[in-house]
């Protein structure tokens, strides 16, 4: 490990939600060739996970035959932690549903099953969307804005592309704005404590579960938990049963359902840059074409964008890994809704609250520097290229590295060994055997 990334390790920064369980793990390399950060290896027949490449993107979770790759989130079970519970559902929420053509009986849901409050992240969308076209009007920020709703391309930029950092949105993300709110909401209410208010986000994603414990460019999280969609799913739809059939409604205030087509519209790809009302900017969906249009922005191949959309998941936030619908199918219902809503229902009536901004700077962590120094990455450099020169260049992964580029990095770093390398062991083997 050089100097650099040991002192970002040890500054316990590198935080992710994927976990390997080792005893389903049957050592192949269907994670290590899809993982697009190259966070995977191959060792002694286990996959491992280098936690400060990966971006929680999920594609190891989605690719694993074997289901070795979890995602950590939080039990249902912790909402009796707190004396007054708070759902924040995300608009990908509402496409899992068959039949769904009114939102409240999946708000009504939520209410019978124990929670005693619920906030639509559609409505903070609304109202971010609202923040973000005043920003892009008044030029009040580095403009093409970059999306800050994907934790997973946010903490892909801030490693990776250290030129668009200061591009990323400075506004929070809509959970974090919905929490917020939420928050003050219930404190007006109840008079509790913060402590004894609990906010669970229903999360789509293993990313999503990470910012609530490395939130961007904020101190803390207001978001308490994050339990996983398709964990909830199954116990929402006898739930959803009784409210359709008039058995269990509940008198809503107002303020619960009033997301309308913008807000919900967040949950597919290019929702979000559908909701600001401008021909001028960009959505990409798919880890793999989020790198090459972030590649593409830093060499300035793209002009007079004024916002970019960019999801690690295909099809947008539905399709998540913790989600549980087919990502296109859940789209075609999410258009279906729509057509049942109003444009928009949650608008920022005063001022703008002061939670609604990022108060930290988002600082670049260069994790992928060779060396701490110049001279330290110099030299790996040269090491690389003559290692590289040895190998067969097939990127063919047997080694346990994605690339013989990589497998060359982790030999000159003193992870591994030449000989790991099935062609040079080859080499090496027909070499002793000619001379016996």
């Amino acid at each position: 490990m050089t100097s650099n990334e040991k002192n970002n390790s040890e500054s316990g920064r590198f935080l992710h939600s994927i976990r390997l369980q080792g005893d389903l793990c049957k050592g192949c390399i269907n994670c290590l060739k899809r993982c697009p950060t190259e966070a995977i290896r191959i060792r002694r027949g286990k996959s491992r996970i280098i936690k400060e490449y990966c971006t929680d993107c999920g594609e190891c979770i989605r690719i694993c035959p074997y289901h070795a790759k979890k995602a950590t989130y939080d039990s249902l079970d912790s909402m009796a932690d707190y004396e007054y519970t708070i759902a924040l559902p995300p608009p990908e929420l509402y496409p899992q549903f068959n039949n769904l053509e009114e939102k409240s009986v999946v708000l009504n849901a939520l209410i019978s099953f124990g929670f005693n409050d619920v906030y639509e992240v559609a409505a903070a969308a609304e109202q971010v969307s609202e923040i973000t076209r005043k920003l892009i009007k008044e030029k009040k920020a580095q403009l093409p804005i970059i999306s800050s709703a994907c934790p997973s391309v946010t903490r892909l930029i801030r490693v990776k592309f250290p030129n668009l950092v200061e591009n990323i949105s400075p506004v929070v993300s809509p959970a974090e704005f919905a929490a917020n709110a939420a928050v003050r909401r219930a404190q007006l209410v109840t008079g509790l404590p913060r402590e004894k208010i609990g906010v669970f986000l229903i999360a789509p994603c293993p990313a999503k579960v990470t910012e609530i414990y490395s939130p961007l460019g904020i101190k803390k999280s207001e978001i308490d938990k994050a339990i996983a969609l398709k964990d909830i799913y199954p116990r929402l739809l006898p739930l959803m049963k009784e409210v359709a059939a008039g058995e269990t409604r509940h008198q809503l205030p107002h303020e619960i359902n009033k997301a309308g087509r913008i807000g919900v519209s967040w949950g597919g790809h290019g929702g979000e840059a559908g909701g600001l009302l401008t021909d001028n900017y960009l959505a990409v969906d798919g880890i793999t074409n989020v790198i090459k249009a972030l590649e593409d922005l830093e060499d300035d191949k793209f002009k007079n964008l004024e916002f970019i959309e960019l999801n690690a998941c295909c099809g947008g936030c539905v399709g998540g890994v913790l989600a549980v619908e087919n990502p296109y199918m859940a789209k075609v219902k999410l258009n279906i809704l729509r057509k049942y809503l109003p444009v928009s229902g949650a608008r920022i009536d005063e001022a703008v609250p002061p939670y609604a901004y990022r108060n930290e700077e988002i600082e670049y962590m260069p994790v992928f520097n060779l060396g701490g120094t110049v001279e330290e990455s110099i030299n790996l450099m040269k090491a690389i290229d003559k290692l590289i020169e040895k190998f067969p260049g097939l990127d063919c992964g047997c080694c346990g590295a994605p690339t013989c580029r990589a497998h060359a990095e982790d030999v000159a770093k003193g992870y591994a060994t030449e000989k790991e390398c099935i062609h040079i062991l080859r080499e090496l083997y027909n070499a002793t055997g000619a001379e016996d």
